[in-house]
């Protein structure tokens, strides 16, 4: 984390909704099919619900049917990868790297038509949407 975007569980409380908070700092997961991103397909880019860091650009976001929004790839630097093995398996989380807050994860091999064959499973509470500027 860096930037000055390290905040405590209650200043992020301050800023957060109780289902933000839920799911960017207790790593929690929307129920699939609910979020209002996953089936938006606008030109933008989409951003860090927790501090506003730019995360994914509209040209990865691709139709996986899994009830998240799906991301082939994220902005350069904007997302880390971690290791978790809660729920009984080995998964690789994915972090916004300026705040830490939780996106989802990422999946690896799903033989999905996209450049890297990977599927960032993002939850729509951790994201917000700015529009393309059409100037």
């Amino acid at each position: 984390m860096s930037d000055g975007k390290a905040k405590s569980d209650s200043e992020w409380r301050a800023v957060l909704s109780p289902e933000q908070f839920r799911i960017l700092r207790q790593k929690g997961t929307e129920p699939a099919g609910t979020g209002k991103f996953d089936k938006h397909y606008d030109e933008g880019v989409y951003t860090c619900a927790g501090c506003g860091t730019p995360l994914y650009k509209s040209t990865t976001k691709f139709k996986s049917g899994c009830g998240w929004p799906a991301f082939f790839d994220s902005i350069p630097g904007a997302v880390s990868r971690h290791t978790d093995n809660t729920m009984g398996m080995s998964r690789t989380e994915i972090t916004c790297t300026a705040c830490g807050g939780h996106l989802g994860h990422v999946f690896k091999g799903e033989g999905f038509p996209n450049p890297i064959d990977e599927r960032h499973c993002v939850n729509s509470v951790s994201l917000n949407f700015a529009e393309e500027n059409k100037a």
